[in-house]
């Protein structure tokens, strides 16, 4: 059931970017988020009313890995509206530890009802996410240009701000909203709009509305951008074993430390604390550094021993499991939040798109999709190899993460023979 739900997602992630492209985002979220609610749903009352069939469980679970690729493309492609490219390593690190927080409520939901009632451990999930997809609708804005109408309706001639059209780089008119304190702000907040500034540019990255609008990018378009296709591989064996922990680390630690599953789950969401921590430190080193493709491959390169450390400590008490348990949350998920997340943005406004900002969400589409192909792949390779011992498990994810090193070598090499400080595929979108 497992294996079902992630090939549908991966397979699912290719298309939903390319649509995510044309239709408004807000909307698409929220149909997205309320459907994910109603399977998840479906499954727990599958125990609720004694449904005993395997295709039952199964068709929910395809149906929910379609309607959940809605999600990724999406709020990443939001967040890179909405921020501009100076740190965005930073700012992404902090956003992405959703998903930690996310997996960590996650398990910790389904280990309480997992040993009484289990059809809560989805119910109360679907329920929680249902809520969030109606928060989504009223109050998601998708682009600081979508407050212009807003602004411009509430400004009167006594109000503290105003708007004003100003000359603007290469002597373009752009909107600017005035207000009467006189502060500076930092260029990576400009598209943001705070009550500090004296000039706050109302959109870092302007979009002309006009005829010779671009359209959004094609599949084979975004392929051709550089690094699309080393990054969606890498993250490939990256989310391996990621996911691989995701599924299997509960039952290694009862297996290993002798818990049993709901303490096994608790504990299990130390990995994603770890996560949080390696997610944000990826995103500071690759900003300062101007390298992202080598702050991977440096934390892919540490994994990999401490996978085997972490295989050889388990077994040796609860202190160590727990700091071993922290440390590979951090070198695992650390590469897997930064290409799911700045990467991404990165690639979805490279130069090679020639200021056609339509292009994130399938550029992410193709990054998470491909990751995604790991992500079902991992734990059932993981079920299969299990049964002649857990040290072939460790092998396997410690192979996937060399994989994943070596498939970045090429941007490696080409970041560290490049004299230019910022990280590859980076450019400021101009207008034109």
């Amino acid at each position: 059931m497992d294996y079902s739900f992630l090939c549908a997602y991966a397979l699912g992630m290719y298309l939903s970017g390319i649509i995510g492209e044309r239709l408004p985002i807000r909307l698409y979220l929220t149909v997205g988020m309320l459907c994910s609610g109603l399977f998840t749903c479906l499954f727990g009352l599958g125990y609720i009313y004694n449904i005993h069939s395997l295709g039952f469980y199964i068709f929910v679970q395809v149906a929910n890995g379609l309607v959940q690729t809605t999600g990724w493309p999406s709020v990443v492609t939001c967040i890179g509206n909405w921020f501009g490219k100076g740190r965005r390593g930073l700012i992404m690190g902090l956003w992405n530890s959703h998903t930690s927080v996310g997996n960590i409520l996650g398990s910790l939901i389904a280990g309480y009802w997992v040993s009484s009632n289990w059809g809560l451990s989805f119910i109360v999930p679907g329920l929680v996410i249902a809520a969030m997809g109606v928060i989504c609708f009223l109050f998601l804005i998708e682009h600081p240009n979508d407050l212009k109408t807003m602004y411009a309706q509430n400004t009167s001639p006594g109000s503290n701000a105003l708007f004003k059209n100003c000359n603007g780089v290469s002597g373009h008119k752009d909107l600017f909203l005035q207000y009467t304190e006189c502060r500076t702000q930092s260029c990576d907040m400009e598209p943001l709009l705070s009550r500090d500034s004296v000039r706050v540019p109302v959109q870092q990255v302007v979009v002309v509305k006009s005829e010779s609008e671009p359209s959004a990018i094609s599949f084979m378009g975004a392929l051709r951008i550089p690094g699309v296709i080393e990054f969606s591989l890498c993250l490939l064996f990256a989310k391996l074993v990621s996911y691989t922990f995701l599924f299997w680390l509960p039952l290694y630690i009862t297996k290993a430390a002798h818990l049993d599953a709901k303490k096994a789950g608790n504990l299990s969401t130390l990995f994603d604390v770890g996560g949080i921590v390696g997610g944000v430190l990826a995103g500071v080193i690759s900003d300062k550094l101007g390298k992202r493709a080598t702050t991977c491959a440096v934390m892919l390169l540490l994994a990999a021993p401490t996978l085997y450390g972490f295989s050889m400590i388990s077994g040796f008490g609860f202190g160590p499991t727990v700091g071993m348990l922290v440390v590979c949350g951090g070198l695992v998920n650390g590469p897997y939040a930064l290409i799911t997340t700045a990467v991404s943005a990165d690639l979805g406004t490279h130069k090679s798109l020639k200021g056609n900002a339509r292009a994130l969400s399938t550029v992410t589409a193709i990054i998470d999709g491909t990751g995604s192909v790991g992500a079902a792949l991992g734990p059932l390779l993981a079920g299969v190899l299990s049964a002649g011992g857990w040290d072939r498990v460790f092998y396997m994810l410690m192979t996937a993460d060399f994989l994943a090193l070596l498939l970045l070598l090429r941007l490696v090499t080409k970041e560290l023979t490049s004299s230019k400080p910022h990280p590859i595929s980076v450019v400021e979108l101009k207008e034109h």
